[in-house]
């Protein structure tokens, strides 16, 4: 279930992987603030908005691909890839609910598997367990909505590519969203398992 990492870790800081894991996590405040601007009497810089996103997106994509091949797979990149994506999907919830893009149904379904995850995060801490992996299937559903959300922002607006960006963009929110709850069970299933062998054990 989980992705099963072979090579050895590092416990260097100043990796490239990890300078872009971080450079990601600078750019989640600058994409809030892109987004929100014309609900603050800004110009709309929805352009500049996507153009943060997809280099989150490239970069996303390099820092595990490099963490790999140059072995500089490190116990502060475990934590800072899965954050930087956690809080590029939350910050573009918030903009998107809150220009009426997304409806607040979606928003609160998406929010609520974050807070069960949250709970099996501190159960396995009280274990004494280190917080889950990702596995490929949350790796799936992240994609999926990292496609989504910039699609819904681009169909706001009008003419053919909006209409286009609109139906491409809801049929990866309604995958994305699909398997995010889908790994969330998986990591509910998990936990549940390590709980009950720690139980026998006792």
């Amino acid at each position: 279930m989980e992705v099963q990492e072979t090579r050895v870790q590092t416990d260097r800081v100043l990796t490239i992987p990890n300078i872009l894991s971080m450079a990601r996590l600078v750019g989640v405040p600058v994409f809030l603030w892109l987004i929100l601007r014309p609900e603050f009497g800004g110009p709309k810089s929805d352009t500049w908005a996507l153009l943060v996103l997809a280099l989150s997106g490239v970069s996303d994509y390099l820092d595990g691909k490099l963490a790999r091949r140059w072995n500089q797979i490190s116990s502060l990149g475990r934590l800072l890839d899965p954050a930087a994506d956690r809080l590029y999907i939350l910050s573009t919830l918030v903009g998107l609910t809150w220009r009426e893009i997304l409806p607040f149904w979606l928003t609160a379904v998406l929010l609520a598997r974050e807070l069960v995850l949250l709970v099996m995060v501190g159960i396995l801490r009280r274990h004494g367990y280190p917080p889950p992996q990702v596995n490929f299937l949350g790796k799936a559903a992240t994609f999926n909505l990292m496609y989504a959300f910039p699609l819904l922002l681009l169909s706001d607006g009008t003419g053919w590519i909006s209409s286009l960006a609109a139906i491409f963009g809801w049929a990866f929110a309604g995958w994305g969203t699909t398997l995010y709850w889908w790994a969330g069970v998986l990591y509910v299933v998990q936990v549940r398992r390590l709980v009950r062998a720690d139980a026998m054990a006792d």
